[in-house]
């Protein structure tokens, strides 16, 4: 029985959850339920604090685990990463009050730079050849400045909301961007394939809408460029000699954009459905 672990709260949580039903797997009903055995797909869910994932697949205590790879990172944990889940995009940057004097990375230099992510902030700034000290903080670190604990910090940004509300202006690169990770234990990759291909059945089916549409045999070639899918679309026969039906898969994104392009082109009949599952 598969061994996997899943975080149990944080922004990574719901999304990672949410996945895992759609991939058909049970789910737990109550948030203060951290166990569960699905007997019929033979694997058991763990549900961990998210920064402790990475380090409980790494030592082989679970098989398999869905975590961010900020937190793969910062754990410096054995664990390999299988694939990139697209959910719970994060960034991290640097960020100081904006007449502090930081415009750039080697501003950083003999300077206190707080942060909840430690050694992935150590091993970047390691990287880039820049010694400061880290101030290790176990979240909200946009209120160290203000505090005097440190002079700048590293955090995770989405809209830079918070850190503008503490006072504080992002400056520097990109030091990381982040999304949900399905990480192994190793020696544990193969066993994993079942579920990474469910999940990545989840993945395709959130992107990818189907095409269904008909058209004179005439623009056939023109349509399938269009809509090429994802080998080639399936083309059948009408009864009108002249027409044929197509089908194929399309990026739920483009999908208004490749109607009208279709309906110029002389398609008729166009319709989008979802998908509930897929295997490509």
């Amino acid at each position: 029985m598969l061994r996997v672990a899943v975080p149990n709260k944080g922004i990574l949580s719901e999304s990672a959850i949410s996945m895992l039903k759609e991939a058909g797997y049970q789910t737990r009903r109550e948030q203060s339920e951290l166990h569960l055995v699905d007997a019929e797909n033979q694997i058991e869910f763990f549900y961990l604090r998210p920064r402790d994932i990475a380090t409980y697949v790494g030592s082989g205590s679970l098989d398999v685990g869905l975590t961010g790879l900020d937190l793969l990172k910062d754990s410096e944990s054995e664990a390999t990463e299988i694939a990139d889940l697209g959910f719970g995009g994060s960034t991290f940057r640097f960020a100081a009050p904006s007449d502090a004097g930081f415009g750039s990375l080697s501003d950083l230099a003999g300077k206190r730079l707080a942060t909840a992510y430690p050694k992935l902030i150590g091993n970047y700034l390691k990287e880039q050849g820049i010694e400061c000290e880290i101030v290790t903080l176990d979240g909200a670190v946009e209120s160290a400045v203000r505090l005097g604990v440190a002079d700048a910090v590293a955090d995770v940004v989405s809209t830079g909301n918070t850190l503008r509300k503490a006072g504080l202006t992002i400056f520097g690169p990109v030091i990381l961007a982040s999304t949900a990770r399905l990480i192994a234990a190793p020696g544990k990759e193969r066993d994993a394939e079942k579920l990474l291909r469910r999940l990545q059945g989840v993945i395709v089916a959130r992107e990818y809408v189907i095409f269904d549409y008909d058209c004179p045999r005439s623009i056939v070639e023109a349509a399938s460029k269009i809509t090429p899918g994802i080998e080639s679309p399936t083309i059948s026969p009408l009864a009108d000699p002249d027409w044929v039906a197509v089908r194929a898969l399309v990026k739920s994104s483009e999908t208004n954009r490749l109607m009208d392009e279709l309906y110029e082109l002389g398609a008729k009949a166009i319709l989008v459905s979802a998908i509930h599952a897929a295997r490509i």
